[in-house]
């Protein structure tokens, strides 16, 4: 059976709750019959509420961009797993590359966002991704296998049900460069291979690998074409929602 598409918009550090409602007014009637892949938005936190308030009964779900693996404990600005549940998000991306580079997440952080995320029944979107200099240097199996042993450690195929995994190379994020189909399709096949280890071969034939990394409405289809690759995490072409739609409709 094949596996069904995500496609998922991770919005950034962009919109206020007003301009989220408004983004949603036009983007859902646009959407509403799409029943081929699952749609998630990932809105900043203070647009949660009112996203999920505003797709209730849609065909769009709504995660959070990023969770604290702790539950609940004196850390300034941080966000639990229970508290995105309670807003009534159903994901949460973790580990992106930005998170990494900036705000120094590491691969066994990732491991225990990830722990945290499945225990409260999240959906966890995981990055991966290899930056411009691993890639020259030949790297990019190798970064790819390592954030993957360590993201998916000490945690059971039965607990790990719902993991979704994204593949990102940093060298193609918000720089307009995309990685072809087939160099994003082999970076999945590598991705693959470590799920199977991680969890064995049927929860690997399962898995669902997006691809994100300047997706845009006029390279989707191309994408979204390859047998290894199951949707997409897509940054700011998920910003408009004229643009937005037509990729979930690639």
């Amino acid at each position: 059976m094949p596996r069904k598409k995500v496609i998922a918009g991770n919005w950034k550090m962009y919109k206020t709750p007003e301009q989220t409602v408004a983004f949603l007014r036009e983007f859902l009637p646009a959407v509403k019959d799409h029943t081929r892949d699952e749609i998630v938005i990932a809105p900043p936190y203070i647009d949660l509420y009112e996203a999920v308030q505003a797709t209730k009964g849609s065909n769009v779900a709504i995660g959070a961009q990023d969770v604290c693996w702790r539950e609940e404990c004196a850390l300034t600005g941080e966000i639990s797993a229970g508290m995105l549940v309670s807003v009534g998000c159903t994901h949460v991306i973790i580990g992106h590359s930005e998170r990494r580079q900036f705000f120094a997440e590491t691969d066994d952080s990732v491991n225990l966002k990830l722990k945290a995320a499945l225990e409260a029944g999240l959906t966890p979107i995981v990055c991966v991704g290899e930056v411009l200099e691993e890639r020259e240097a030949g790297l990019t199996e190798d970064v790819l296998r390592r954030q993957c042993v360590r993201a998916f450690s000490a945690i059971s195929a039965t607990k790990a049900a719902k993991l979704i995994v994204a593949y990102e190379p940093v060298w193609a994020i918000g720089t307009g460069k995309t990685a072809t189909p087939q160099m994003a399709s082999d970076a999945h096949v590598i991705v693959r291979a470590e799920a199977s280890k991680a969890f064995g071969q049927e929860f690997a034939d399962n898995l669902r690998i997006l691809y994100g990394g300047s997706v845009k409405p006029d390279n989707a289809k191309a994408l979204m074409s390859e047998e290894e690759i199951d949707g997409a995490l897509v940054g700011g072409a998920s910003l408009d929602p004229k643009s937005f739609a037509a990729i979930v409709k690639y």
